[in-house]
């Protein structure tokens, strides 16, 4: 018996070790910017987006997948969008961050983006939205360039996307992980950010178009 009550303790603190993000409240709280929920539901109850220091932090709950944009924020011709992403502990398990450009229609049905996202893991994956339809482009890839979580459980990445001409590079701490042309995904157009759900994130430097 005295076995089996020290396992479960043992149990219980290594499940306390790893952080896991709950229900958020707050809503969106950052002057600017707008926001919009992957799924329907309370946008006050499941995420907290709010400007802090010179950047802003997203903490997203349960159904806390979003995009977060400010209006006049957008690219066309030659441009790129960047941010530095800092995963502030573990999430319960492989959520995601990162950019999307190209965007149109954001409040409709037939919204339209294209983004690029990494997880912790190490890995990145580009795609396109277009109403309910996610097509992949390319679909989670390991890559070193990629900063794990490190021994206090937290990670940062630089993301950015750059058009030049027909091409488009995908870049992770200043490495190119890969490229693509330009039609394969969208271009011109509101870029802004998106994280899903079960995250802490402080987000800086942002460039989002020209």
């Amino acid at each position: 018996m005295r076995n089996v009550l020290i396992g479960a303790v043992v149990a219980g603190l290594a499940a306390m070790a790893v952080p896991v993000v709950g229900a958020q409240e707050g809503g969106n709280e950052a002057p600017g910017w707008e926001a919009r929920l992957d799924r329907e539901g309370d946008i006050n109850s499941v995420l907290h987006f709010r400007p802090m220091d010179t950047g802003v932090h997203a903490t997203t709950g349960g159904r806390g997948f979003a995009i977060f944009w400010q209006p006049g924020s957008s690219g066309s011709g030659d441009f790129s969008v960047s941010a530095t992403f800092t995963q502030m502990e573990p999430s319960g398990h492989a959520n995601a961050y990162g950019l999307f450009w190209g965007g149109s229609n954001l409040e409709a049905d037939n919204q339209q983006y294209s983004y690029f996202m990494l997880r912790q893991g190490g890995e990145y994956l580009i795609k396109k939205r277009m109403g309910e339809d996610l097509p992949t482009v390319v679909d989670w890839t390991a890559h070193d360039a990629v900063n794990d979580l490190d021994a206090n459980g937290s990670s940062t990445n630089t993301l950015e996307v750059e058009f030049r001409g027909d091409s488009v590079r995908f870049l992770v701490n200043n490495t190119e992980v890969a490229t693509q042309s330009r039609s394969a995904v969208d271009s011109d157009g509101i870029a802004g950010l998106r994280v899903t759900h079960l995250l802490d994130l402080h987000i800086s430097d942002l460039s989002l178009g020209n």
